[in-house]
């Protein structure tokens, strides 16, 4: 929540060609407004459904130009995925099926130009394997950090990207 509002804050006065979607995730995925960040709650659900997050994200950058990328916060491994007939299926440890949808949804979003960075809180090894073949397959890059210098990774990462493409 801190991330995503510092993120904001930063890039609506300095870059507002920018676009700067949020989406947040537990058992379904959703769209959030930054006017939305400060009140927004996580009511405890189960599941981490990354596969409806990457859908959501990937959907709402096909509208936007220029360089996309997905900045996935995450400390849970993908539990949950939408099923054929709009049902959420859960279950953990994760399922192949699940698995499955997920790297799904991470190729749909490579071969639409979207890398995908992670940054993973405390992560456990299932976890951190699962990003290791994300990572692989979209060309991302993963960051191992927590929940008291998360901020710093993400915005020097994202600022050293917006100084790597204005360098050409």
């Amino acid at each position: 929540k801190k991330v995503a509002m510092a993120l904001h804050a930063l890039i609506s006065p300095q870059l507002p060609r920018d676009f700067l979607g949020l989406v947040g995730s537990s058992e379904t995925a959703y769209p959030l407004m930054p006017a939305q960040m400060p009140e927004v709650s996580w009511d405890f659900a189960y599941g981490t459904n990354m596969h409806m997050g990457f859908t959501i994200a990937r959907q709402m950058l096909a509208r936007e130009a220029g360089t996309k990328q997905i900045i996935m916060i995450t400390d849970g491994e993908p539990t949950a995925h939408v099923m054929p007939g709009g049902d959420v299926y859960f279950n953990y440890p994760p399922a192949r099926e699940t698995i499955e949808a997920t790297l799904r949804e991470v190729l749909r979003c490579t071969r639409e130009g979207i890398r995908i960075n992670t940054f993973m809180l405390d992560a456990d090894g299932g976890l951190q394997h699962f990003v290791e073949q994300m990572t692989a397959m979209n060309r991302g890059r993963a960051f191992f950090t927590n929940h008291e210098n998360l901020g710093d990774y993400v915005l020097v990462d994202f600022i050293e990207h917006k100084r790597s493409v204005a360098r050409g």
